[in-house]
């Protein structure tokens, strides 16, 4: 014969069955949360990192279009910039500006323009194995001389 149960057996009797089980579900949350603030703290640092050389960039395409030969011809001023000139200012301002960045080229194509890239390396600040060890950063900026008329 088969007893019947009570609501209150009944009852207690789920409440066991149930015992423990939300612990895997707090733990994956919980896992989940360390995953998506790991994942955000390294796209932040790529952000600002990116906008760090980005900047450097700039002020090195700067530096370098101020680097500029004046000459007189037919009455006129021509500003007119070199390889050699661009390469040497940005240098200076890369040089000054952070250990870890380096000017990957500076250079001049039609002796007005300044075209400045720089690079650097950018390491997770948390290690974790869901990203890279690390990536190359790059920028590239321009930068025409003050006394160009076009």
């Amino acid at each position: 014969m088969s007893r019947r149960l009570s609501a209150q057996e009944r009852v207690r009797s789920v409440a066991r069955d149930e015992a423990g089980s939300i612990l895997p579900l707090v733990l994956g949350y919980v896992l989940l949360a360390i995953a998506l603030i790991i994942v955000t703290t390294a796209a932040t640092s790529v952000y600002i990192t990116q906008k760090k050389i980005d900047g450097i960039a700039s002020a090195a395409a700067l530096a370098g279009s101020d680097g500029f030969t004046l000459t007189v011809s037919d009455g006129e001023a021509v500003a007119l910039l070199t390889n050699d000139d661009v390469w040497n200012q940005a240098a200076a301002v890369v040089g000054a500006s952070a250990d870890d960045v380096v000017l990957v080229s500076a250079r001049t194509e039609d002796g007005v323009t300044a075209i400045v890239e720089v690079s650097t390396e950018w390491h997770p600040p948390l290690i974790s194995a869901l990203l890279p060890d690390g990536i190359t950063l790059t920028a590239t900026a321009t930068s025409r001389t003050a006394l160009d008329d076009d």
